[in-house]
């Protein structure tokens, strides 16, 4: 099937959709970004002709629901509810088909300190880590610096500190506990980051992430115009299908489906290093899912006209380490 047939294809089947509500909003530290991603999905699905209406999370969810009937929902909804299963479930007791991950996936997911147990017991690499709260004695446990300190369950690097020194340890913690209750301390791996956003079982070209502020955090995210996106991301052949393919295993491994982000860092010996997975990536005109996306031939109206072709698909089986297939389609 050629590209523009499948386009074509696409774009006859928006009657078939029905009514697709979007969600977006809710009330996570991530509102803002969730309002931004579900106002460019809810205009392109408008320009292509879908019936569709734009549903803010944060006050009687189940009430709109019931009064918009969608026959589907596209889940722009950034993290807790979001993204950790919890409007998944929802949807899920309503009979309502929904883009991306389920209820496992999406929990898993949003938990990094299980995702990475679970990349530990498959031998995928990911950093060193460990789990704090109020109640741990920072005395009594060892814990690797410099790191990352970061919330266990939220994304968009809210609330995410790089510690040098152990006398920063603390205050950074005491920080990140304002936000959240648990803590992750994270091994600092050194090195270009890189992110791997996977379509549909398949993994788009990796983008190396590059900003001149300390990490790639909030701002460098969502708000610099200066932060540099690196596509094609300049590893070799053979060392981006090494990337792809760990990205698709890490992807699998933990229940995911439809679509998501896997974010990576390489360190000075060039191994890879999970960091996470997001399964409700931005969606932003500074995301990075679309930019990958385009690499590979679909502009934003396509792109999410395919994402919300997959809604109800059942979530991945688990793919044994080594047996996972990289495929992309051509420009």
């Amino acid at each position: 099937m050629t590209e523009q047939t499948q386009k074509d294809n696409l774009t006859k089947s928006t009657e078939a959709f029905g009514r697709v509500a979007v969600l977006c909003g809710g009330d996570s530290p991530e509102r803002q970004v969730s309002l931004k991603s579900g106002g460019r999905i809810f205009k392109a699905l408008q320009d292509r002709g879908v019936d569709v209406v734009m549903v803010d999370a944060a006050t009687d969810l189940v009430d709109q629901l019931q009064t918009i009937k969608p026959d589907r929902v596209f889940l722009a909804l950034h993290g807790a509810s979001g993204e950790d299963g919890t409007v998944q479930g929802l949807l899920d007791f309503l009979k309502i088909p929904y883009t991306g991950s389920g209820v496992k996936g999406s929990a898993i997911a949003m938990d990094k300190s299980r995702s990475k147990l679970i990349w530990k017991s498959i031998d995928l690499q990911t950093p060193d880590f460990q789990i704090v709260d109020a109640a741990t004695d920072l005395d009594a446990v060892e814990l690797p610096v410099p790191c990352f300190v970061k919330p266990n369950s939220d994304g968009s690097s809210i609330a995410t500190f790089p510690v040098y020194s152990r006398d920063d340890l603390k205050p950074a913690i005491e920080k990140v506990l304002a936000h959240a209750d648990k803590v992750l301390v994270e091994q600092m791996i050194e090195g270009p980051e890189f992110t791997v956003s996977i379509l549909n079982g398949r993994p788009l070209p990796g983008i190396r992430l590059e900003t001149d502020n300390t990490f790639y955090d909030y701002e460098a995210k969502y708000l610099s115009d200066s932060t540099r996106y690196l596509l094609p991301c300049g590893l070799t052949e053979e060392k981006e299908q090494e990337l792809q393919e760990l990205a698709l295993k890490a992807f699998d491994s933990i229940g995911c489906a439809g679509w998501g982000r896997v974010d990576v860092m390489q360190d000075g010996q060039g191994n890879f290093w999970l960091l996470e997975v997001n399964t409700i990536p931005g969606m932003t005109d500074h995301s990075l899912v679309p930019m990958a996306a385009k690499a590979v031939g679909y502009d934003f109206e396509d792109l999410v006209l395919e994402l919300l072709q997959a809604t109800g698909q059942e979530e991945r089986p688990w793919t044994p380490a080594g047996t996972s297939t990289v495929t992309a389609r051509a420009n």
